[in-house]
């Protein structure tokens, strides 16, 4: 799962360029994964002729490229058009994976939290989730409200410090959990179908390597 709180990257204005409208119906909502598959999933079909930079004609980043280029011919574009795709794939893969989150009652930051207190085992302090899902301290405690009075998590006072607070998940909300993870991890394989096996592995190391360095030179000018 992406930080839903950080740091925007450079080349923000390119990620964002022809975002759908508020209320519009979300990339691959309603549609199976088998028929997602079929085509890599609505919004991600590429066409038309190769680009030098590796993109297409039918790549929206690409067309924002050329437009600069046309502007600024002198200058080097390359950094926009990694991150720019970067911040344009993060932002219709979130509007799609939000679909099962709706029809839970959640929000993505909200999923986020309970996210952590699955995969972690145990439980974590309120400070611990922050860490967890690259959020303030203030966002999470609104967030463990809400997910507190739905009976998805609950509360447990430390033994020897009454200021520190542990918190796990309700049987309710380990068993939400579950239940949504495999619909999302199916879109993301629908996705990703067009992407051969090979390729998926260089590109997972590729982004692992981005995100490792950002995460240390971005994650101290944080703190």
């Amino acid at each position: 799962m992406t930080p839903t709180e950080g740091p925007s990257p450079t080349g923000s204005d390119v990620g964002r360029a022809q975002q759908p409208e508020a209320g519009a119906e979300p990339v691959g909502e309603g549609r199976t994964a088998e028929e997602q598959a079929t085509t890599g999933g609505e919004g991600f079909q590429a066409s038309g002729e190769d680009l030098p930079g590796g993109g297409r004609r039918g790549d929206t980043v690409a067309a924002v490229v050329r437009q600069w280029r046309a502007v600024h011919p002198g200058l080097d574009t390359g950094p926009m058009e990694i991150i720019g795709r970067i911040n344009r794939c993060a932002a219709l893969l979130q509007q799609a994976e939000d679909a099962p989150l709706r029809r839970a009652g959640l929000s993505r930051p909200e999923f986020d939290l309970l996210g952590a207190l699955r995969r972690t085992g145990h439980e974590l302090t309120p400070g611990d989730l922050a860490r967890e899902t690259f959020s303030s301290g203030a966002a999470v405690t609104k967030r463990l409200k809400q997910l507190t009075e739905r009976g998805l998590v609950e509360r447990r006072g430390d033994t020897r410090d009454r200021r520190v607070v542990h918190l796990r998940l309700t049987d309710a909300g380990r068993d939400l959990v579950d239940a949504i993870l495999p619909v999302q991890l199916a879109y993301e394989t629908a996705v990703l179908s067009g992407v051969d096996g090979p390729e998926q592995g260089e590109l997972a190391a590729l982004l692992g390597e981005l995100l490792s360095q950002l995460e240390g030179r971005l994650g101290v000018l944080r703190a």
